[in-house]
């Protein structure tokens, strides 16, 4: 089980103060969130793309070279990697590089995004999203396994004699995982080529979540690549805690009453109750999150987005220090306590590498 952050790199006022940070400062504090995740024994950094205000990660394979070479065991992750509108060659060589300079340690998790006006400034149509995921990734998924690929498709240029360089570290790509939230063909993808699926449960029910995962773990079984406990899921959380429930729900309020999304929204209260949030103690965070398992059976990767809304740095880290030091301790016991025997564990660089040398002798 893997264990980690996820940031959506957002410019947001703190409502307590008034103040917003630069896009300079709220780059660096990313980058120190990361190296926080390090330091207290997380597993794994991802970084959102986004391409408009208020939001800064326009380039997340930049920043996550720099948080590689300032890191030894974290895994280098992206929590959307535009599949749609970014050019299936240019991902491919951008994430096999950092590879390269990571030593394997980088996954990938394609997303369509959740910004309409990106599709027209990257050439793109909207109403093409799913088609545009599909041709994509059918293309980047043959880019990292043939050395030279011949190619015809709808929405870009012919490839002909084509090699993507450089080749993926070991002759081996990264960990693919296509993240959704509301989308059954993506779900079904995922199930198609044997990769992961990563449900971001931040703003949706139970039943919901539910559903997502029973499909793509249903259908990845119907191609052959395991029986559905064997299909390799992620969840995303998110957190706030103090000591005091009391005193985590009357700091974090004015935070959650004006965040970018769902803010002048559905109350604090109401939100806890019916979504993954938990604002609460690290007793209540452990708790609801061993809960995740009851709807979407015994999974890989688990994400927290805990840098959202104006929180400012200092505020973050004593959060990562509490979910090291009190949260994610209990959680791998727990989890490794209830997990059945045939479970896979969450794939990284070193078994993919093995399996793929296994393969090769059979």
């Amino acid at each position: 089980m893997q264990f980690g952050i996820f940031s959506v790199g957002d410019v947001t006022p703190d409502p307590t103060t008034g103040r917003t940070p630069t896009e300079r400062e709220r780059i660096k504090a990313m980058v120190a969130i990361a190296l926080k995740a390090e330091e207290v024994g997380l597993d794994v950094f991802a970084t959102g793309e986004h391409h408009n205000p208020p939001f800064v990660p326009s380039s997340p394979t930049t920043m996550l070279g720099y948080i590689a070479a300032q890191t030894e065991r974290l895994i280098l992750s992206t929590s959307t990697t535009l599949i749609t509108t970014n050019d299936p060659v240019k991902i491919a060589e951008d994430f096999a590089m950092l590879q390269h300079l990571a030593d394997g340690r980088v996954d990938v998790m394609m997303g369509r995004g959740n910004t309409g006006p990106v599709y027209p400034w990257f050439g793109q149509d909207i109403r093409q999203g799913i088609n545009l995921a599909i041709e994509n990734y059918a293309l980047l998924h043959r880019l990292w396994r043939e050395d030279v690929v011949d190619w015809e498709g709808k929405f870009r240029t012919p490839l002909q004699g084509f090699t993507s360089t450089p080749r993926p570290l070991d002759g081996v790509p990264p960990f693919v995982w296509h993240g959704s939230i509301r989308s059954p063909e993506i779900a079904e993808q995922a199930a198609y080529y044997g990769d992961g699926f990563f449900h971001n449960n931040i703003f949706w029910p139970a039943d919901h979540t539910k559903r997502m995962v029973e499909l793509y773990r249903t259908r990845y079984a119907h191609y052959g690549h395991g029986t559905p406990e064997q299909a390799i899921v992620g969840l995303g959380g998110q957190v706030f805690m103090r000591k005091n429930s009391q005193d985590a729900v009357r700091e974090f309020r004015p935070y959650f009453d004006n965040a970018p999304v769902y803010g002048h929204g559905p109350s604090l209260e109401d939100f806890t109750r019916d979504t993954p949030l938990t604002v609460g103690s690290p007793q209540q965070v452990i708790d609801k999150t061993l809960s995740f398992r009851e709807y979407a059976g015994d999974y890989q990767r688990q994400l927290f987005l805990m840098d959202h809304a104006g929180l400012p740095l200092k505020t973050v880290l004593e959060q990562i220090d509490l979910l090291g030091e009190e949260v994610v301790p209990v959680l791998r016991r727990e989890f490794a306590a209830r997990r059945p025997a045939g479970v896979p564990d969450a794939p990284t660089h070193a078994t993919q590498l093995a399996a793929a040398r296994k393969e090769a002798t059979v």
